[in-house]
């Protein structure tokens, strides 16, 4: 009868974790915060418990230098399976997950994407436990093998299944500007930090395909994935199918700040 299980009504978030340490500790947390309230579900613990508990998570796996932290809190169980509700105790789940950041040689591979209609809600920056549509184009993505799936609505590019967008034009890095459409990602926000410290600008607009497919770099970006180059999407290359020297720099100044964050 739990909720999270019947109806998907709740909140997650995902904490990567490095040689011990959490990267971005209070803007998860803040975005969970967010994301309880805007679904009416009451935090059941303060920050300080939150952090207590995901630290002694953290220490089951010492073996493991980086970890993923997923987080779920559902709304609750009920007596009866119904759309409405009460007051229900929230219902808690963690687990961690070892993940390995891929190395930059790697990266340079680059990656390919294909490109669909965004068909999801209108509230994608509630970061919501009801992810079918996400699902269904993540698992295209794999059946496609690529990397991604970049999404498209009303001829907007918006982000992609489980990351973020940016592409470069001219030596500036553009990317989707908070709203309704996309899910604020605490790594897109760390790039855009690193993008300034490197006094490369950095606009967040709205772009449609046209711009995307003559980007001169495209990349992507998530916690366990951090950014990800794209030198094909739907079949057609970018920039000749090299990886930019824009994502080199903020590549390098991510894992900088990434060290010093944590």
């Amino acid at each position: 009868m739990d909720r999270g299980f019947l109806f998907g009504d709740g909140i997650y978030e995902v904490f990567p974790v490095y040689n011990g340490l959490i990267l971005g500790l209070e803007s998860h947390l803040q975005r969970l915060q967010e994301g309880l309230d805007a679904i009416n579900i009451v935090n059941p613990y303060d920050k300080k418990k939150w952090t207590s508990i995901i630290n002694e998570l953290i220490t089951y796996h010492q073996e493991n230098s980086e970890q993923a932290i997923y987080l779920q809190v559902s709304r609750g169980c009920d007596d009866d399976r119904k759309h409405t509700h009460g007051k229900l105790k929230p219902t808690i789940y963690m687990q961690s997950s070892p993940f390995k950041s891929p190395t930059k040689s790697d990266l340079l591979k680059g990656s390919a994407a294909i490109t669909r209609t965004d068909i999801r809600w209108s509230q994608c920056d509630t970061k919501t436990t009801s992810l079918l549509a996400n699902i269904m184009f993540a698992q295209e993505a794999k059946n496609h093998s690529v990397e991604e799936v970049i999404l498209i609505r009303e001829g907007i590019v918006t982000e992609c299944s489980s990351s973020n967008l940016f592409l470069v034009k001219n030596n500036c890095i553009y990317t989707h500007p908070k709203g309704p459409y996309i899910l604020p990602g605490i790594t897109r926000e760390i790039i855009i930090d690193c993008a300034k410290y490197c006094d490369i600008k950095v606009e967040e607009i709205a772009f449609n395909k046209e711009s995307l497919m003559v980007a001169d770099e495209v990349w992507i970006s998530s916690s366990t994935r951090e950014v990800v180059p794209i030198v094909c999407i739907d079949d057609r290359l970018i920039n000749n199918g090299k990886v930019g020297e824009t994502w080199s720099v903020i590549y390098d100044s991510y894992q900088a700040t990434k060290s010093i964050r944590v």
